[in-house]
């Protein structure tokens, strides 16, 4: 049973958030002026410690991911439009204006789509097939749940995707015991449901922002062409991952038994069928509309008005489920275009890539060395803040391969997984009880070789 959390422990934890979030704001206004040069403007100085102070706060953890967001966007209007401040103000309205991104509609969009499936079970019954068709065999069902798990992840977030198998798998998880094969199904999901996120722009908000400052340079990339980089490395590396698990934990084991989802067929038959059909048209006309967005030529931001307009006017969804969607989501890729922008706009990131560029290696080489360098941050702090720093980065160093760069770091921020706090599905498994932290060691090293690997090779073959 969870210790209750006293005042004293509340106090300490508040305490704690103060001091990293002035340990962060002190060691950001060091960087700076130890790396700062003469010809440097206000707005550059401003941005570079915004960027040193964002990172810390990130990974500190001081306020909440979306809080650092915000702050960004507060902090480059005051700064860089205050002529107070600033001896050469600058328009404010292109860091404000991230809010009304087409990336952050198409996300909406898949939000409102993710919640529906959640509410009337739809989700749920469709594990429960996928469950039913693998048969008995721990090695079909571990196929099965993985491979579900990435496709699900691609049109929820991996956090609910990871939710939402791990809780459905629970009483089969619960009747096996602590074995292999639950070792496998645990680790299988929450592998799955991150690598699934590389598939399609709305799987994980990195993709978001990659795709959002592609677009804020002039090179947009639509639903579909994600989904050619994307779902081969996805479905690459869970193939992979689930072979290695298979030849690990689940050598030799007896069928089992599907009598735990009786209790889960009665309950998702209650909800009504009206409602699953509606959501289930609405999922597949959306995603058509987005597939086919070169041939009928209307905006993904437009698209997404589908099911935010039929779901709520069919009564699917209602005010208190449209409270419980992720804003909070929303505003952390608000804010990583924010400072993606600001990066470029003021010409910091253009000034560090001519210094680098000066460097003797190839681009192939540069391409990878950022990705692998994205793996690794991945790990100790937000994929997003990683994606917000080193897309813009890597792409004003590698001029002319942009697009090659942004879709590549956006793949391998999927790539981080070596702890139980590295990505959210790793928290959700372990917090069963039934995985060490040294199970994770596994998949961890193993999609941190393969993932960047696979993916710079795929999207540069995809390029030649």
């Amino acid at each position: 049973m969870n210790e209750p959390i006293t005042v004293t422990d509340e106090k300490k934890k508040r305490r704690k958030a103060i001091f990293s979030f002035l340990g962060s704001a002190v060691v950001a206004l060091a960087l700076t002026f130890l790396i700062k040069e003469p010809q440097f403007t206000d707005s550059q100085l401003y941005v570079l410690f915004l960027m040193f102070f964002a990172i810390g706060l990130w990974i500190t953890e001081a306020i909440p991911p979306f809080a650092v967001s915000l702050f960004i966007i507060a902090y480059l209007v005051f700064t860089l439009g205050n002529p107070n401040l600033n001896s050469a103000p600058q328009k404010i309205d292109r860091y404000v204006n991230t809010f009304s991104s087409s990336i952050i509609w198409l996300l909406l969009g898949g939000f409102f789509m993710a919640t529906a499936m959640t509410k009337t079970k739809l989700d749920q019954q469709l594990l429960r097939a996928t469950l039913l068709l693998s048969g008995t065999k721990p090695r079909n069902i571990l196929v099965a749940v993985m491979f579900t798990t990435m496709t699900a992840s691609m049109l929820m977030s991996n956090t609910a995707t990871a939710a939402m198998v791990v809780a459905a798998i629970m009483p089969l998880v619960t009747s096996i015991g602590k074995s292999g094969f639950s070792k496998a199904l645990l680790l299988g999901v929450s592998i799955a449901a991150t690598v699934g996120g590389m598939g399609t722009i709305i799987g994980t908000p990195p993709n978001a922002i990659a795709a959002g400052i592609l677009e804020n340079s002039g090179q947009k990339i639509d639903f579909l062409t994600w989904m050619k980089y994307g779902i081969p490395v996805a479905i690459a590396l869970t193939a992979i991952s689930c072979f290695v698990l298979l030849r690990i934990f689940v050598k030799k084991s007896a069928p089992v038994s599907f009598e735990f989802m009786n209790k889960q067929k009665t309950e998702t038959t209650k909800e009504p069928t009206t409602q699953r059909r509606i959501v289930m048209v609405v999922i597949i006309i959306t995603i058509l509309f987005w597939l086919t967005t070169s041939v009928h030529g209307i905006t993904v931001a437009a698209i997404s008005a589908i099911p935010i307009v039929v779901l709520t006017l069919t009564g699917v969804l209602d005010n208190a489920d449209i409270k419980k969607l992720p804003w909070d989501t929303l505003l952390l890729v608000a804010g990583g275009l924010s400072l993606g922008e600001a990066l470029q706009s003021t010409g910091i990131m253009d000034h560090y890539a001519n210094q680098l560029r000066t460097l003797s290696v190839s681009t192939t080489a540069f391409i990878f060395i950022l990705c692998y360098a994205t793996m690794i941050f991945s790990n100790i702090m937000s994929n997003s803040a990683t994606a917000t720093v080193l897309i813009p980065l890597g792409m004003a160093i590698l001029i002319g391969f942009e697009s090659q760069v942004a879709i590549a770091i956006g793949l391998a921020t999927s790539t981080a997984l070596f702890l139980p706090v590295s990505t959210p599905p790793n928290a959700i498994v372990y917090s069963t009880g039934l995985l060490e932290q040294k199970d994770f060691r596994i998949g961890g090293i193993l999609i941190a070789i393969l993932g960047p690997l696979l993916a710079v090779l795929w999207v540069l073959f995809l390029h030649r």
